[in-house]
Formats: C-alpha cells, sequence, structure tokens
C-alpha cells in the first residue's frame, strides 16, 4: 500500500438529501488510512479543493431522465412544499450543470460518478450519472470505475441496503485508487 496521503473531494448536488446521504456513506468506505476525504455540496466545491485531488468523485440526482436543470430543481423545490419533504440545507446552490460550465480542464485527474434515481429500470427512469462521466471526462478526468445508481422509492426515501452499497463502493474506489497510486510508485 501506498504511503502518499490520497485526497478525495466527493462533489453532490441534493435536492432531498438522498444523494447528501449517499456521498457521506462513500465518504466512509474511503475512510481508510491514507486517504483525506471533503464531502461538499456543488457550491462549496472551490477550485483550490479540486486541484489538490487525486480524485473527485460527483454525484446528482436524477431528473426528467438525466443530471437536474434549472426548471427540474425549481419543480422539485415547489414539489417539497406540496408533497411535504424536506430540502437539503445546500438545494438552492447552483446545480452539477452550472458547476461543470466553470470546471476546469485537468490532465488525467482520476474521478467517479454517482447518482441517485427512482428504483427502476434505468431504460424508463434514466440516469444523471452517465452525463456527470460525460462531463468528467470532457474536462480530462479518468474514469475509475463505471458510473453508479442508488436507488429511492416513490416517496424519496432510500431504498432498504443502499447506504451500505454506497459504503462499499466506496472502499472500493478506495482500493482501485490505492493499486494505480501503488503502480506509479
Amino acid at each position: 500500500m501506498s504511503t502518499v496521503e490520497t485526497h478525495v473531494v466527493i462533489v453532490y448536488e441534493s435536492m432531498y438529501g438522498n444523494t447528501h446521504h449517499i456521498a457521506e456513506h462513500i465518504a466512509s468506505g474511503l475512510g481508510i488510512d491514507g486517504v483525506q476525504v471533503h464531502v461538499v455540496s456543488v457550491g462549496e466545491a472551490l477550485p483550490g479543493l479540486l486541484a489538490a485531488a487525486d480524485l473527485l468523485i460527483v454525484g446528482g440526482p436524477t431528473h426528467v431522465h438525466a443530471m437536474t436543470s434549472a426548471t427540474s430543481r425549481h419543480a422539485a423545490i415547489a414539489a417539497a412544499d406540496q408533497d411535504g419533504l424536506q430540502l437539503d440545507p445546500a438545494a438552492t446552490n447552483p446545480g452539477l450543470r452550472d458547476w461543470f460550465d466553470q470546471l476546469d480542464i485537468v490532465d488525467g485527474t482520476e474521478a467517479a460518478a454517482f447518482d441517485t434515481r427512482v428504483d427502476g429500470w434505468a431504460l424508463f427512469t434514466g440516469r444523471a450519472s452517465h452525463g456527470i462521466a460525460s462531463h468528467l471526462t470532457e474536462r480530462g478526468y479518468r474514469l475509475l470505475d463505471e458510473p453508479e445508481s442508488f436507488l429511492v422509492d416513490k416517496h424519496n426515501r432510500l431504498v432498504a441496503d443502499e447506504a451500505e452499497r454506497a459504503t462499499a463502493w466506496g472502499a472500493s474506489l478506495a482500493a482501485a485508487m490505492h493499486r494505480l497510486l501503488d503502480h506509479h510508485w
């Protein structure tokens, strides 16, 4: 195992807290010796923090089959009032689409993408993680793993065992990152 400390930044967009919760669980899976993890909302993902990252993990909710848009974010905020849902404290921050427009180009930093989406066939629900992965690779990031989805039910609650699955995915990303670092040194 490498003795070099690995810096991981997890950037999330969350409307009702599910994506935020998944980001925290991914971080707990990454939390092994030699890994420093920062979990930040998209509004807190500042360039200096990102520049120090050896691994950037980005996640957001799936709206209308893809990443959120200004229109879908406004609709989600309105739905929270109507359906009695609680908004994530960072829900009024800018969305991932706007953030990606300002993200610097890098030269091969490792990355991973995840989303939260309604439990069902991805063909019918869509997957924001695919768009996130595309934006990351367009900015020069290398994907460490395939995009991952974590499921919510029709009442916007995480499906059983999804948090544990997120922790396990975080641990697998940490192991893959360490293998890469050991190989390069």
